[in-house]
């Protein structure tokens, strides 16, 4: 390497370290957009560099190119029609073997060094950033520029940290004593050299392909392994801006640009399955459905295969001092980018007779129409909510809404589709809220998007029992209750930790279930059929390396 990268970011990766020990909220990352954060400039510079990307072919330096790929379509109205190299999976794995080599050698300094000076480049771009997630996701510039931009950099730096706390635990040698009573003491040098698995696959998701994407592509890079991503076809722009900023800051190190490469291609070629049988691929990240994070799974026996699948996210209602709060907090929980997010709430329990608060009991229509009510205020107006919902990532999400329609239940807050003050053709929806029977085996399925039910349940306990149950059959990210009885609590933290899922407890603030915050919170815990894994973890990192040892005997030391 020429710059010695580690080095130059060492006061950051220091401070990611002690986060990742205390848990307290800390980011190197501003998430504010604001023009004394980041400059008066980058906003409008963000904005005409990602226009400058459209209709266009993708500048990606790459041997190999087989044509072009593209067809991304913005869910806000306009096509981006920027096409990307397209590489055959044999010629991806071929250079990632080959670029493999060197940089195995390069060692562990060298790969987090690169990682950490990666992130800083990328924060440099978030705004450019912000707009490709808006235009490709679907979500509103607010979150397209936090979630795709700062808090995707946090999580890809925790892995980093992790890595590197892994890493640093094995020491490089040392002189290893057994004493031999009488006679002189076995003695002998081992050292002990870090070894990167070999190629890994990053499989990108369509709503969130830096969010979910950089923790695989941090931890495997961080680690020594070279790196292809596959991003979703409807969502290649983010993951291909990453893949440029990383290969441009390999080749400035000395190293070949091969490590970190991109795999384009059209919706319902066999690409992803190609790569990922590859003997040569060790590792896989995936974000998805379930159907096809069980493939993986199952087929894919030759790598380590890290999933992030469907999960049927639920809340219990049981009590509160707050009846307004927890509505506002749900309502906004519900409408946040119209519920196409992994940890957004779907199945809220209400028992059938009622719930207390402050003002007496409410019944379970009381709670609904409630419900209903903050929705509706929430939306209103529709220029103010299209920020929150931002629109729906496809038609396939928006097909759901009528296809839960088709239900026959009652409907308590039907979606209604809202116009959008500056791009006429989004596709925007506010959330369908239905009632149902706690026997109603439709709330057992993830309905990925803006459809949520509020159940009736014979009592909390039978609340409790339904979502321990559902968590651990059908998976769950997160949980969230309700309740001003301490014993309940209690009783639903045990829920939450025999299903393995991440427990919210009264949220009416602004925080919100959906959110994870990384250094602290546990994305996943690897505990239910959701998650295979947690972002971010020891673990999550800790097998993507392995320890090969060399040992000799030397002479015992000098008297």
């Amino acid at each position: 390497m020429q710059p010695d990268l580690f080095e130059r970011h060492q006061e950051m990766l220091q401070q990611a370290l002690a986060a990742i020990a205390s848990r307290a909220y800390w980011s190197p990352f501003p998430e504010s957009p604001s023009p004394r954060v980041y400059g008066e400039a980058a906003a409008e510079q963000g904005r005409v560099a990602f226009e400058a990307q459209l209709n266009k072919p993708f500048a990606l330096q790459v041997e190999g190119d087989m044509g072009a790929v593209g067809g991304e379509a913005s869910p806000y109205g306009f096509a981006l029609g920027i096409t990307y190299p397209r590489i055959s999976p044999q010629a991806l794995v071929a250079a990632a073997e080959r670029a493999g080599q060197a940089w195995r050698r390069a060692g562990p300094r060298a790969w987090v060094g690169v990682c950490l000076e990666i992130l800083q480049r990328l924060n440099k771009r978030s705004f450019e950033l912000a707009h490709a997630v808006q235009h490709t996701t679907g979500q509103g510039f607010m979150m397209a520029f936090q979630a795709g931009g700062p808090h995707a950099q946090d999580r890809g730096l925790e892995a980093v940290a992790y890595a590197w706390r892994e890493m640093s635990a094995v020491p490089e040698s040392v002189i290893w004593e057994k004493p031999q009573g009488k006679h002189e003491p076995i003695r002998m040098e081992k050292r002990f050299s870090i070894v990167p698995r070999g190629t890994a696959l990053v499989i990108g998701c369509a709503t969130f392909p830096t969010w979910n994407g950089y923790p695989g592509l941090f931890a495997s890079l961080a680690t020594g392994n070279t790196v292809i991503v596959k991003p979703h076809p409807s969502a290649i722009l983010p993951l291909a801006i990453t893949v440029q900023v990383a290969r441009e800051v390999l080749g400035e190190a000395g190293l070949d640009p091969d490590v970190v490469q991109l795999a384009a291609h059209e919706a319902g070629d066999d690409t992803p399955q190609a790569l990922a049988l590859r003997p040569e691929v060790k590792i896989i990240d995936f974000t998805g459905s379930s159907a096809n994070g069980q493939w993986l799974e199952a087929n894919a026996r030759q790598a380590q295969v890290y999933t992030e699948k469907a999960g049927v996210n639920q809340v219990i209602v049981d009590s509160t001092d707050d009846f307004p709060g927890m509505a506002r907090n749900l309502a906004f929980s519900l409408a946040l980018y119209s519920g196409q997010m992994c940890t957004a709430p779907q199945n809220i329990y209400v028992p059938a007779g009622g719930i207390v608060t402050p003002q007496g009991r409410m019944t379970f229509d009381e709670v609904a129409r409630g419900l209903a009510a903050a929705l509706e205020k929430l939306t209103a107006d529709p220029a103010k909510a299209v920020e929150l919902t931002g629109a729906i990532q496809s038609e396939a999400v928006a097909a759901r809404i009528e296809q839960a329609r088709a239900l026959g239940l009652p409907v308590i807050a039907d979606s209604r589709s809202l116009a959008h003050p500056q791009f006429a053709g989004a596709r925007v929806r506010t959330p369908l809220l239905l009632s149902a029977r706690a026997g109603n085996e439709a709330i057992l399925r993830e309905w990925f998007g803006p459809v949520a039910f509020v159940v009736a349940t014979d009592s909390t306990a039978h609340s409790l029992e339904l979502a321990g149950r559902v968590a651990r059959e059908h998976g769950a990210m997160t949980l969230s209750v309700y309740t001003t009885d301490a014993g309940v609590a209690e009783q639903v933290r045990e829920v939450a930790e025999m299903a393995g899922v991440a427990l919210s407890l009264n949220l009416t603030g602004p925080v919100f279930v959906n959110q994870s915050a990384a250094f602290s919170d546990f994305h996943g815990t690897g505990a239910n059929p959701a998650a295979n894994a947690s972002l971010c973890d020891g673990a999550f990192v800790a097998n993507r390396f392995r320890v090969v040892q060399t040992r000799r005997h030397v002479q015992p030391a000098a008297a």
